[in-house]
């Protein structure tokens, strides 16, 4: 059976990627420090899978990450351990570079070291953002070649650990490739982060609180369609190749939030009367668009996404909406009434 190592599987993403992996009959192992954003009730459904194993360790610990791949002998990492939410970067930039920087650091020494001695190739699937492009002008869209140039600490982090593995295929001869996605939505996003912190707020008759005017354009994919794309990198795509996987679907941020008001009006649910946009002040660096160009990914790997977006929302609202546990299984103090800087 091929084996898998999910780096931060206790995450959103990676917890997502670990599901699909072993629905897809791989042997999965997770290495996740279980810090904040990390949550044991992402994978409570696996039970005691015999094919899945779960090791609670910092891939900053090359050493104990080494020993791990000397005893399983994977075909392949997929590294989805990263801090990732803008505003924590910049209340702490620190742990950023820790983690984003020095982990992907010590998990590619791990690799060089294992790769020498047993003399076999691991292939590396690094996952960065889109967000390493910086802000993108209307009407244009970031391809793979579009310069670097990131504006918070998060993205410079990702950013930095990008030109990191670039530098270690070239020089170390590595087998890795680099994903850059836009923004995922989906069950068991951890409840700071926009979509999932909305439907929060209408769940318990909040107001909608929106960075701004609103007027952010993000690009959305649903993390069942990342999962996919994910996979057929790790098969298809070329070593030292980075690949843009988005939807295309570009909507501002207040938009967003219109759309899930108006899901629960099409399936007339009642919806308190704290439930209303509020605006709040901006963020410090907010970039106002990111959007990706795909066709190399679509013209070389064969990988479109497929869920649309008002679907994806309806399916994810209700996700939350009858697994409302899962906003308990999340410490308040960590999210709610969460939003940018801390106070000084």
């Amino acid at each position: 059976m091929k084996k898998f190592i999910v780096t931060g599987g206790s995450g959103f993403i990676g917890s997502n990627l670990v599901k699909f992996l072993l629905k897809k009959n791989y042997f999965v192992i997770n290495i996740d420090k279980l810090s904040y954003s990390a949550n044991p009730y992402n994978l409570k459904d696996i039970g005691k899978n015999k094919n899945y194993r779960f090791f609670k360790q910092d891939i900053n610990n090359k050493n104990k990450v080494l020993k791990i791949l000397n005893r399983f002998k994977p075909i392949g990492i997929f590294n989805l351990a990263a801090e990732t939410h803008v505003d924590r970067s910049i209340d702490n930039p620190e742990q950023f570079i820790k983690s984003n920087i020095l982990g992907v650091y010590n998990l590619l020494e791990a690799i060089n070291l294992y790769t020498k001695k047993n003399k076999k190739k691991l292939k590396l699937t690094h996952i960065s953002t889109d967000e390493v492009y910086g802000d993108i002008e209307k009407g244009k869209r970031s391809t793979e070649e579009y310069p670097y140039n990131p504006s918070s600490p998060y993205s410079a982090s990702k950013a930095s650990a990008d030109q990191l593995i670039k530098s270690y295929i070239k020089t170390y001869k590595i087998s890795a490739v680099i994903s850059n996605c836009c923004n995922n939505y989906g069950p068991n996003q951890f409840p700071e982060k926009l979509i999932p912190k909305l439907i929060y707020s209408i769940i318990t008759n909040r107001p909608l609180s929106i960075y701004g005017r609103g007027k952010n354009s993000r690009e959305w994919i649903h993390v069942k369609d990342h999962c996919e794309a994910l996979l057929k990198i790790f098969f298809k795509g070329k070593i030292g190749e980075s690949y843009n996987v988005g939807s295309n679907q570009n909507i501002k941020n207040i938009d967003i939030a219109k759309k899930l008001i108006q899901i629960l009006k099409k399936k007339s649910i009642i919806i308190g009367n704290n439930v209303k946009i509020k605006f709040v002040k901006d963020r410090p660096g907010h970039d106002f668009r990111y959007a990706l160009d795909c066709k190399k990914i679509h013209k070389q790997l064969k990988w479109k996404s497929r869920t649309n977006l008002n679907e994806g929302l309806s399916d994810t609202f209700h996700w939350y909406l009858n697994n409302r546990d899962f906003f308990t299984s999340v410490s308040k103090k960590l999210y709610d009434k969460r939003l940018g800087l801390k106070k000084k």
